[in-house]
């Protein structure tokens, strides 16, 4: 009776030959499943669907929270670039879920530019990690409420994800949006002019129009500043090897009005280097000096215009004497030194910043500290000469659109007869559109200056011939004395 039982049960057990033949249509199945899965299941889809279901699964009942903050008043000696990377990459965030933004359209920029106001959440994901943004206002001191109202610029923003995530949000997350507001940025960028005032850099955009090929310089000068400064770009790791600070530094000379200022423009514009404009006068002691030059960014032109009105950048020896002997009452005021403007254009300084140009311009180069005049500190000196008839051709290609004309070789004789400054005859074309007038008034002017010139002449003549009579009268006294 057992026998008859146990029989009867493997008799209900299926047989090995029905389980291969089901695991063989099973396992067809599956595979035709998967096959029509991944034809009509798009990869970014996929993509979606698995971050979310990690989202789902790895979220716990109470999740901690870390947060980071990106402010622009960083405690340190630099600037925060984070903050501006930041504004960038949230504008291309911004979608409909945010009811209120901030929308504006820069000079410089071919889109509108949106950005979050206080109360606003922007939810990123980044590698299937939530990262919820939110701006913030910095407190307004402003008691006269002007400022007191929700679209107050000031602010920060707070990141705010799973503590978990910290070392990825730290290392990964903010290096990707650094890169992401570099690409969203291409093209767009518009120079900055930055002036200092109150121990802060402020800046508004530099649209000067100056170029290399519209300035009245000869050819072989602006080739040989052009060269050198595709030389100094391409140098970067010939400084390291040589264990030198990047950096490069330019001396412009001569008399006003001969282009050192659109020279500067010029470079700005080829290098795509916004310029720091240093007003020494500002300055009030060393250690506002150090701070304004390591507040200055790479990539930059920092500027030091009439160099010699500055007493500290005259021989030292004459520095001393004069600055001992003022009775000026504000005397007492301590200025920087010159050894500290050594210091931050060739010294320890000057190693806490790369890629960057030091402009010195001067009417005046004879009274300059000659330490100040050595390579290394100013490795090219730029003489900026009267025009010459080159730079006046090029000149009347610019404003006359003309590249030959019958009063060209006497315009060219007056020119080197006399000593005039591009920017003079430059006013002289501006006079009229019509080419033979303009040039007319060119001609007029320039020999008005050489009548001017002879004029100026002949009194030096007459007042050295009247000094030698006087000198001869002198002696003549002398020996009838005698």
């Amino acid at each position: 009776m057992q026998s008859f039982s146990f029989l009867e049960s493997t008799r209900m057990f299926p047989s090995t030959s029905s389980l291969l033949s089901l695991y063989a249509s099973f396992s067809t199945s599956l595979m035709l499943l998967r096959n029509a899965y991944h034809e009509l299941v798009p990869k970014k889809l996929e993509s979606f669907l698995v971050t979310k279901i990690c989202i789902l699964f790895s979220r716990r009942k109470s999740p901690s929270f870390d947060t980071f903050i990106i402010d622009d008043s960083w405690d340190g000696l630099d600037r925060n670039k984070l903050i501006d990377a930041a504004r960038f990459y949230l504008s291309s965030k911004i979608d409909r879920k945010n009811k209120v933004i901030r929308v504006g359209k820069f000079r410089g920029q071919e889109n509108v530019t949106a950005a979050l106001v206080e109360g606003e959440k922007i939810v990123d994901v980044f590698d299937g990690i939530e990262i919820t943004w939110q701006f913030a206002k910095e407190e307004n001191n402003d008691r006269s409420g002007k400022n007191n109202d929700r679209f107050y610029n000031k602010g920060y923003f707070e990141i705010t994800f799973e503590d978990q995530h910290r070392e990825k949000v730290f290392h990964e997350y903010l290096k990707h949006i650094l890169i992401a507001s570099k690409v969203l940025t291409q093209g767009e960028k518009v120079l900055k002019l930055f002036t200092r005032s109150r121990g802060c850099w402020n800046c508004i955009d530099f649209r000067h129009p100056s170029t290399f090929d519209a300035l009245a310089m000869d050819h072989d000068l602006k080739k040989s500043i052009i060269d050198d400064l595709n030389r100094f770009l391409s140098r970067k790791e010939f400084y390291k090897r040589i264990g030198k600070a990047w950096k490069r530094g330019y001396l412009l000379y001569g008399p006003p009005g001969t282009g050192k200022s659109s020279l500067i423009a010029a470079m700005a514009n080829y290098l795509k280097f916004d310029v720091y404009d240093l007003e020494l006068a500002n300055i009030h002691s060393d250690a506002d000096l150090r701070k304004a030059m390591l507040d200055i960014d790479r990539k930059s032109i920092t500027v030091i215009e009439d160099i010699d009105c500055n007493t500290e950048a005259h021989a030292r020896s004459k520095s001393k004497s004069s600055s001992d002997d003022s009775d000026d009452e504000t005397s007492f005021v301590k200025q920087f030194s010159l050894s500290a403007l050594l210091n931050c254009i060739d010294g320890l300084w000057s190693s806490c910043g790369e890629e960057r140009i030091i402009v010195f311009t001067t009417n005046h180069k004879e009274v300059l500290d000659p330490a100040l005049l050595r390579p290394g500190r100013m490795d090219m000196h730029i003489h900026m000469s009267y025009c010459t008839p080159q730079g006046f051709r090029i000149l009347a290609s610019n404003y006359l659109e003309i590249k030959d004309h019958f009063l060209f070789e006497e315009i060219d004789g007056l020119i080197r007869s006399t000593e005039v400054t591009p920017a003079s005859l430059a006013e002289e074309l501006l006079k009229s559109d019509d080419a033979d007038l303009a040039l007319e008034e060119v001609l007029n002017f320039l020999k008005l200056k050489k009548m001017e010139k002879h004029k100026v002449e002949e009194e030096k003549k007459m007042e050295k011939g009247k000094v030698e009579e006087e000198k001869k009268m002198e002696k003549g006294k002398v020996e009838k004395t005698e």
